[in-house]
């Protein structure tokens, strides 16, 4: 372990700033949400007639079981636990990767032991640091939950589950990297267990009946930490088993670490074949290989999603008092309750497939940063022909989650409305999720370096006015201003064809430039 504590403050000045938006972002949603909920469930009757809305298998696969649905703690923990729990293991297996797996893989871990720095001292201290974040976050949740004067039991008790969540991934990554020869090995074989444990928690809480765990549930950390049942039981015991899973999954990496060569994983390089076929030898085929996973969770993400959305569409409508301002914001001009629900779900169909196009173009930077772009641009491939590739990928699959997306929205939504209908209503958003690929494209053009964080920001931003700029008495103006608020709100508002070709134009112009800077500058690494 020589070396450990210079270890810890080489990756935080690497990485201080990631680990602040990631902990800031998280931990804010917390006063957003809770401001939302009070406005749009003002009475026990509301937050009682929500509650038989939480109370259905749709809520219950997507969120978790409905402990204390009833209260205002128990109602924050239905609408943001898992989405702060899951994110945060996303950011845990992301970070530990990067600081593992991938300078490992890029020379820097072996450049870094030839000086006086003990085997493990730099891979204990990326755990340590990727916990720290873990941690930070909870205490942040836990803080700002009190700041809203929710009950103290619970408040610290949702700061805990979520750390704890995080804590877990941090050892699921620490494997993965130690399994994996390769950083996008780690993070997809990382994401794909995080994925499972999804799956395996959302099938126990679907077997379950009333408040009573499912013995599946015991087969997963999430299901590990949603039963510490925050504003509800308040149970602790369940931390204990995060932080012994933690530490031993850890302990379990760095032993791994003592007997494998550097630079290798456990699990060997598959063989490829022979030739490769004449698709994979085009810039789009690619792309297509190398991003395929990410496809598949983003399709598979719209569908649950689609079908989440259909599924509780009516059960909302009898929650939402259409007197209360919470309800007239995401309603808008309809009389509707109904409407503005479908209105709202359409567009996190359109906030779905606008961060899938960012994600997707953030791959582009990586293979520059990497040092992948120069082999691939040594032959006679341009530059400009492999940027577009990566466009082209971006648009199409963005394209094809809104449509799936849309349809399944209508089509499970008992009648509520047709999958045709919905799936029109979400392509409209089509032109906000161009305009994320052509303010990747230009940042990464001008900005390499700063090109991914600035391009989430911008995203992050435009959502969250587009989605609570109401609740913030947002002008109009101002929120059609952003990407996502200047789509037309089908169907609660008509179809104008103005605001289509203005994003549009600006999408393009964006893209050209951000091509035409990348065609003229030095090839950066990271």
């Amino acid at each position: 372990m020589t070396g450990f504590l210079l270890c810890v403050r080489f990756i935080l000045r690497r990485n201080w700033l990631r680990l602040l938006v990631w902990a800031a972002v998280l931990a804010v949603m917390i006063p957003v949400v809770y401001d939302s909920q009070q406005q749009a469930f003002p009475t026990q009757a509301a937050r009682d007639a929500y509650a038989q809305v939480a109370n259905t298998p749709a809520v219950a696969a997507m969120t978790g079981l409905p402990y204390a649905a009833g209260s205002l703690g128990g109602i924050l923990v239905i609408k943001i636990w898992m989405t702060l729990a899951v994110a945060l293991g996303f950011a845990s297996i992301f970070l530990v990767t990067r600081n593992g797996r991938a300078d490992e893989e890029a020379g820097r871990t072996e450049l870094l032991r030839s000086s006086a720095l003990g085997r493990h001292a730099y891979s204990m201290a990326n755990y340590v640091v990727a916990g720290g974040l873990s941690v930070l976050v909870g205490l942040l949740v836990s803080l700002l939950c009190l700041s809203v004067s929710l009950p103290v039991a619970g408040s610290w008790v949702m700061g805990a589950s979520i750390a704890g969540t995080g804590l877990a991934f941090v050892a699921v990554a620490a494997l993965c990297g130690q399994l994996s020869t390769t950083s996008r090995g780690a993070n997809s074989l990382g994401v794909a267990v995080l994925a499972l444990f999804y799956f395996i928690r959302a099938g126990a809480d679907l077997q379950t009946h009333g408040t009573e765990v499912s013995p599946l549930s015991w087969f997963s950390p999430i299901g590990w930490a949603q039963d510490m049942r925050p504003f509800g039981q308040d149970t602790w015991w369940p931390l204990l088993a995060l932080v012994a899973l933690t530490l031993l999954g850890c302990a379990l990496a760095l032993r791994i670490e003592t007997t494998r060569d550097l630079g290798m994983g456990l699990l060997a390089e598959r063989p490829g074949p022979s030739r490769g076929s004449a698709f994979l030898a085009s810039p789009v085929g690619l792309v297509l290989r190398l991003q395929r996973g990410s496809l598949i969770g983003w399709l598979l993400g719209a569908i649950v999603a689609g079908a989440f959305f259909g599924g509780v569409a009516k059960a909302m409508t009898t929650a939402l008092d259409p007197t209360n301002p919470f309800a007239k914001a995401f309603m808008g001009n309809s009389a509707s309750v109904l409407d503005g629900v479908m209105s709202l779900f359409v567009m996190f169909n359109g906030l779905l497939a606008g961060a899938f196009a960012v994600q997707c173009l953030t791959g582009a930077r990586g293979e520059e940063a990497n040092g992948r772009l120069e082999c691939q641009l040594a032959g006679a491939l341009s530059r400009s022909k492999w940027l577009l590739a990566q466009l082209l990928v971006a648009a199409v699959g963005s394209a094809l989650m809104l449509l799936i997306g849309g349809f399944l929205t209508g089509a499970s939504s008992n009648g509520a409305a047709t999958g045709r209908d919905m799936a029109a209503a979400s392509l409209g958003y089509w032109p906000a999720a161009l305009l994320m690929t052509g303010v990747m494209l230009f940042l990464h053009g001008f900005l390499p370096r700063l090109s991914v964080s600035l391009a989430w920001a911008v995203y992050g931003l435009s959502a969250l006015i587009a989605m609570f700029g109401p609740l913030f008495s947002l002008s109009e103006s101002a929120i059609k201003a952003t990407p996502f608020g200047a789509v037309p709100r089908m169907p609660i508002e008509d179809f104008a064809l103005l605001p289509t070709v203005d994003l549009t134009v600006i999408a393009v112009v964006l893209a050209a430039l951000g091509i035409w800077r990348f065609r003229t500058r030095d090839i950066v690494p990271e």
